[in-house]
């Protein structure tokens, strides 16, 4: 049974409409999700760009006010910023109360600092959605050979892969310059292949490491070995923008 999440922040122009796109997308098959405002205003454009720029859906994404929805049966209330958080603690009740405090990127109406939101958001739903699949007692991946093969059946995802073998561990910069590709473009596709449990994911420092998936079955171990060992000249190029990489960072051992 799905599970009901509600995202609340004062205005539902930025932080909760970006939770309400991301959790959708990404745990969809877990939640049913909506947002609201204690004073909605109206979508802010910029949100809405970081989102769709990250490949993540927009339609049907306007502001809403709380009143509309507090009669419903909520799982889950998280509050966005410190202002929602003081207005709703006796709100959607039994639902848990959860409070995130994100600073308000709106103020400073800059690109960059809406991208930083939507990245700090996207990893605080990743960890609500492993702690809730914890508690749940929820499978792990299930390493379906629909879904395995589905994420392998583009051209970009199957080199990221190989080269991720190839190298042990890279981090989504060394991806892009190897990939030639954007970033937002890379994290779509590194987003892809971590659910269909192909890659795990860890941080070093200011960076993200991605290599694969340790828990990874004997068969699919061998159709990744075997389409390497048999293709040695998939990831010759992107090998080669990757040697040429200037300035790449440095993977720590711990």
């Amino acid at each position: 049974m799905k599970r009901h999440v509600l995202f609340v922040c004062t205005a539902n122009s930025a932080r909760s409409l970006m939770a309400e796109a991301l959790l959708r997308e990404l745990a969809g098959d877990q939640f049913e999700v909506a947002s609201a405002g204690t004073e909605p205003d109206k979508p802010h454009p910029m949100a809405l760009q970081v989102l769709s720029e990250s490949g993540f859906s927009v339609d049907g994404l306007q502001s809403k006010s709380l009143a509309g929805v507090e009669s419903e049966h909520w799982d889950y209330v998280i509050t966005l910023c410190e202002k929602a958080a003081s207005e709703c603690g006796n709100v959607c009740q039994p639902a848990q109360q959860i409070a995130w405090d994100f600073p308000d990127p709106v103020p400073s109406g800059r690109h960059a600092t809406f991208a930083l939101t939507l990245k700090e958001i996207r990893e605080r739903i990743g960890l609500f959605t492993l702690v809730h699949r914890k508690e749940t007692g929820m499978k792990p991946v299930s390493f379906n050979p629909v879904t395995v093969f589905k994420a392998l059946g583009d051209e970009l995802r199957l080199a990221a892969l190989m080269l991720v073998r190839q190298e042990t561990k890279l981090c989504v910069c060394e991806l892009t310059a190897a990939l030639d590709i954007s970033q937002p473009k890379a994290s779509r596709h590194l987003a892809t292949l971590r659910e269909a449990g192909l890659l795990d994911a860890e941080r070093q420092g200011q960076w993200m490491y991605y290599s694969l998936n340790p828990r990874m079955p004997q068969w699919l171990s061998r159709v990744l070995n075997e389409t390497a060992d048999s293709n040695p000249a998939l990831i010759t190029s992107e090998l080669e923008r990757l040697s040429a990489m200037p300035d790449r960072p440095v993977v720590r051992c711990i």
